[in-house]
């Protein structure tokens, strides 16, 4: 089993910049695809970026150039670099781990706003 925990939402002014981290319960060297999804308001989750043991990574159309996902095995964390927020970007942010079944977080609130 795998637990997950996220951290470094916030409130952001539009043009800035947070990072999330997501903590794993365990060693994160074997759960095979590892993502950050996102919940905004009246809207359904949906994929913002993941990535692989081997470090392939895949973005969201509407986030490449802007956020960046990485992980760090030996802290069993992955993290998410967003750049450029946009008010389009509020939203709850949740932690994936697919392996055995999809694993989540609890979800950590970004939002975006002057």
């Amino acid at each position: 089993q795998v637990q997950l925990v996220e951290s470094g939402g916030g409130l952001v002014q539009p043009g800035g910049s947070l990072r999330l981290s997501c903590a794993a319960s365990g060693s994160i060297f074997r759960i095979p695809a590892m993502g950050w999804y996102r919940q905004g308001p009246g809207k359904q989750r949906e994929l913002v970026a993941t990535i692989t043991t081997g470090g392939s990574t895949n973005y969201a159309d509407s986030v490449k150039g802007r956020f960046t996902i990485s992980r760090d095995g030996a802290k069993n964390t992955v993290y998410l670099q967003m750049n450029s927020l946009k008010p389009d970007d509020t939203a709850v942010y949740y932690c994936n781990a697919a392996w055995t079944m999809d694993y989540w977080g609890k979800g950590t609130l970004v939002t975006v706003s002057s």
